[in-house]
């Protein structure tokens, strides 16, 4: 890299700080810091969904598993996660928005102390707290590598650059600096894409062979199902995706909640699925194409940046590390918001209620908070490599505890479901949780499709089975609550008011 790189690079840090000035000025309350006011346009969210959906881990960690095992990438990453956003815009996106206009919600777990009661909302709010510590600190870990092998930057060097800026938005923007950020940096992710694609093609035999790569690659490049990423891994995955990125993980229900009404919340999760489908085919086609540039090579990590440094001119080199840098801060600065909104608005105005009101906590509350939970990720990706570095983090952690914190959040919101009462919660979590430990550590050779699928469907067959032998009559305040959310429009007579949930009459153990 030399100083035409480094520019573009200076220029991307000066959008990113000009949208966050501009965004200051809209945050006049909490609101507006964790749910943009319930005014953000459909098309913003939707792209701030889809580029909130994964990080630089993508050009580095599963940049390798591209390298090493072709396509099927494509069949247990991205296309499962486009049908399950499908399904969640007619299920799971509107559902978020009208929580926002009944409850006037700002947090994802907000509506649990409602829905089931408060120290179920505790144990989901810490316990996936706690998971999104982690999970973060890899994608920070995966940036810190990137940058090292385009700068030559020590990694820890690399982590705290990223962290910093990120931390300034985050703090100073809020959801709509995120959101905002996304776009921008979704359009210097296309343009970056698109050059990397054509340099590729070009060095493989001209444009014309952008088809003809598939006959040279290696054998089993084409395989869809191969191990260790098997038919039962995908299925499993396909089940942690629909949960995730439909409100799961709490940074993309948010995209949803801060939409101003269903109708909206659904095309823009309609919109991901679109990009999803769609757009990683274009990120993909230099990782696949890699193994025929470089036969041998030792770390497949490092694969795409690689490429990018000894295949294009400078300045371009530049704008492909702002757009692999800028899937880390998307995603980073937006769990850092949804995080904030969970401890701000649920678990401190419980843990210390002298000090906390969740009726009008202050945005200074928010931003120390915000800082906070980015200097603690900070500290897991300095020490990545003791959890068994980025990919285990991302796919084994992550994916193999997501479910049983995500069951019953999305499932709750769902009246098919209504049965399911707090003990159903409590126990598909637990069961869940220790189902995940006992695969991973307590039994032998098994695989990682086990390791995923165990803890994920324990915690959905607990769930439904604790709900279909309750006895007792469901409380009428949750009925109203689900009716309320199968439509859009004015509240019906009788449905939960539009207020916080934290009231007198919010269920207690």
């Amino acid at each position: 890299m030399n100083a035409l790189d480094y520019s573009v690079m200076a220029l991307y840090a000066v959008m990113i700080v000009c949208i966050t000035f501009w965004a200051m000025r809209r945050i006049g309350s909490t609101k507006d810091f964790f749910a943009a006011g319930g005014k953000m346009p459909w098309w913003l969210s939707g792209v701030s969904h889809h580029m909130s959906g994964y990080s630089a881990a993508v050009f580095v960690a599963y940049a390798a598993v591209a390298y090493k095992v072709g396509i099927t990438i494509y069949f247990w990453w991205a296309f499962p996660i486009a049908i399950a956003v499908l399904l969640g815009a007619v299920i799971f996106a509107p559902r978020w928005a009208r929580l926002r206009i009944h409850l006037n919600i700002e947090s994802p777990m907000e509506y649990l102390a409602t829905r089931y009661n408060v120290p179920t909302q505790q144990v989901l709010a810490w316990s996936g707290v706690l998971l999104k510590v982690f999970d973060v600190g890899a994608k920070w870990a995966a940036i810190a590598i990137i940058i090292n092998v385009f700068t030559g930057f020590d990694p820890l060097m690399g982590i705290l650059i990223s962290g910093g800026l990120s931390l300034f938005y985050s703090v100073m923007g809020g959801l709509w600096a995120d959101a905002c950020n996304d776009f921008g940096q979704f359009v210097v992710q296309f343009v970056a894409a698109i050059v990397m694609v054509g340099a590729v093609a070009m060095h493989l035999g001209g444009i014309d062979n952008l088809l003809t790569i598939w006959d040279r690659l290696p054998p089993g490049h084409t395989t869809i199902v191969q191990e260790p990423y098997s038919l039962g891994f995908i299925l499993a995955y396909f089940v942690i995706y629909t949960l995730s990125y439909n409100g799961g993980t709490w940074n993309l229900a948010q995209r949803f909640i801060a939409s101003p009404g269903g109708k909206e919340a659904r095309k823009a999760a309609l919109l991901s699925a679109a990009l999803y489908l769609i757009w990683p085919l274009v990120l993909f086609y230099p990782m696949w194409a890699a193994p025929l540039l470089y036969p041998d090579l030792a770390d497949p990590s490092r694969s795409y940046s690689m490429m990018a440094m000894e295949l294009l001119p400078n300045g371009l080199i530049g704008l492909v590390l702002v757009a692999m840098f800028t899937h880390t801060l998307s995603m980073t600065s937006s769990d850092a918001n949804a995080i904030t909104a969970v401890v701000t608005r649920d678990i401190l105005p419980v843990l210390l209620p002298k000090r906390f009101s969740q009726r009008t906590p202050s945005l200074l509350a928010a931003r120390i908070t915000t800082t906070l939970f980015i200097l603690l990720t900070l500290v897991i990706a300095i020490n990545a490599g003791r959890f068994g570095g980025v990919l285990s983090l991302l796919i084994v952690w992550f994916g193999g505890l997501v479910g049983p914190i995500s069951i019953p959040m999305l499932l709750g919101l769902l009246p098919w479901f209504r049965k399911s009462g707090s003990a159903a919660a409590i126990s598909s979590w637990a069961l869940g949780v220790s189902v995940f430990f006992v695969v991973k550590f307590l039994l032998p050779d098994v695989s990682t499709a086990v390791v995923v699928a165990s803890p994920v469907l324990t915690a959905l067959a607990i769930y439904v089975i604790v709900g279909w032998l309750r006895r007792s009559p469901v409380d009428p305040e949750i009925d109203r609550l689900l009716n309320a959310l199968n439509q859009d429009g004015p509240e019906p007579e009788g449905a939960a008011q539009s207020q916080p949930v934290y009231q007198n009459n919010a269920k207690q153990p």
